[in-house]
């Protein structure tokens, strides 16, 4: 007996294999330093937890809604609402997790056969999930000379009459670009009398160190329309084990979602819904989101200014909190006798004799960089980066 052809076409996540030995080797008591997944070394807020606790204690744990309690739609619509959107609770879904967001999206938009465009670099699990829904992905690479951003030009010059959806990741995982509101609007103006959906991942909108990032569903009403917002509560509040996201849509599209999600999962965990409503409300919340920005705007500082005096030819993040380094100046070397050809190459190098993790970028779509994440103390970042200057210092 096989497994089915859908999932052999699924590719295992690279980024959970690599933290995955990491957190073997550290918990073996191996002083490991991991630039790998990415999430917030921060525990939720107190008063996050003191909501669930509350919840437990009023017994919130049976089945809600399978699209999420009118508590916590009503709390997305006033988060959106505060960031120039305006949704109706009957728009908003509550998935577990903004992952599980994007597969509703997916299975709700594509047909066999249909396109997506997907810009590289990429988070990998965008082309696995199109791919889950039938689709095709079809990787659209930005240039170097354009930022790592992809132009108007572009997308002219890769839709096709099979082309459903285009995916936005604005900032975006893993290179950290920012595109500005200028630009957001550029590719509104073009998409707005296309038959085309826009599935737009927002779940770094409140990590922009540089530029005020705008959603596209703001453009207008006929863009509005055929936009997928992406977001959720795991970057901003430190809330990644909870499993809260949720996607704003119109109406019918959202009806859809919710349906499906009825027959996959039943419903998001009741108690993560109520200490979401918390974190969404409670004046806490702000000073949280301001704290953690301040944490990662220093690190992303500390972390370019080093990469810079080493010498390393990085993508300058603007957003999220990663930084991708371009590593292909090494391919053809060796290092301790091994020849290195890839970044994967390197990354097994360095966990292996730096104890040291990081994440290859191959199926990321940009196979010349590895990925450093900075959700980890300005510590780790520097003694991370030390290892990471010997092991280039050492390459012959």
């Amino acid at each position: 007996m096989e497994i089915s052809k859908r999932a052999q076409g699924i590719a295992p996540s690279l980024t959970l294999e690599i933290t995955a030995k990491a957190k073997a080797m550290k918990a073996a008591g191996k002083d490991v330093v991991s630039f790998g997944a990415g999430e917030p070394d921060f525990n939720t807020p107190d008063y996050i937890v003191e909501a669930a606790k509350e919840a437990l204690a009023k017994g919130v744990t049976r089945y809600t809604a399978a699209s999420g309690t009118p508590e916590v739609k009503k709390a997305v619509c006033e988060a959106l609402k505060a960031d120039g959107m305006s949704y109706e609770p009957n728009q908003i879904v509550v998935s577990n997790g903004a992952k599980h967001c994007l597969t509703n999206a997916f299975l709700c938009t594509v047909n066999e056969g249909d396109e997506v465009i997907i810009p590289a670099p990429f988070w990998l699990t965008y082309p696995e999930l199109v791919k889950l829904a039938g689709g095709i992905p079809v990787i659209l690479k930005a240039k170097k000379e354009n930022g790592y951003k992809i132009t108007v030009e572009d997308l002219k010059n890769t839709i096709t009459p099979k082309t459903k959806a285009i995916l936005l990741c604005n900032p975006c995982n893993p290179s950290g670009i920012v595109y500005s509101k200028e630009e957001i609007f550029e590719f509104a103006a073009f998409l707005e009398d296309k038959d085309i959906y826009i599935i737009s991942d927002e779940i770094y909108n409140k990590l922009s160190y540089d530029t005020e990032v705008v959603s596209i569903s703001t453009y207008s009403e006929k863009i509005k329309e055929k936009t997928i917002v992406i977001n959720g509560v795991s970057k901003s509040y430190a809330m990644t084990g909870w499993r809260i996201g949720w996607s704003a849509s119109n109406p019918k599209l959202a009806k859809a979602m919710g349906s499906l999600q009825s027959h996959c999962t039943s419903n998001p965990n009741s108690i993560a819904q109520y200490a979401t409503v918390a974190a969404y409300t409670k004046p806490e919340g702000k000073e949280f989101i301001d704290s953690l920005y301040g944490v990662f705007k220093e690190r992303r500082d500390l972390m370019v200014d080093v990469l810079g005096k080493m010498g390393a030819e990085i993508i300058k993040p603007q957003g999220a909190f990663y930084v991708m380094v371009d590593v292909s100046r090494y391919f053809g070397k060796k290092f301790n006798g091994e020849h290195i050809d890839s970044a994967h190459k390197i990354a097994m190098l360095l966990i292996d004799n730096y104890d040291m993790a990081v994440i290859p970028c191959e199926s990321f779509g940009a196979d010349n960089f590895i990925r450093l994440s900075y959700a980890i103390s300005k510590e780790d970042i520097v003694k991370g980066l030390d290892r990471l200057d010997d092991f280039f210092n050492k390459i012959a």
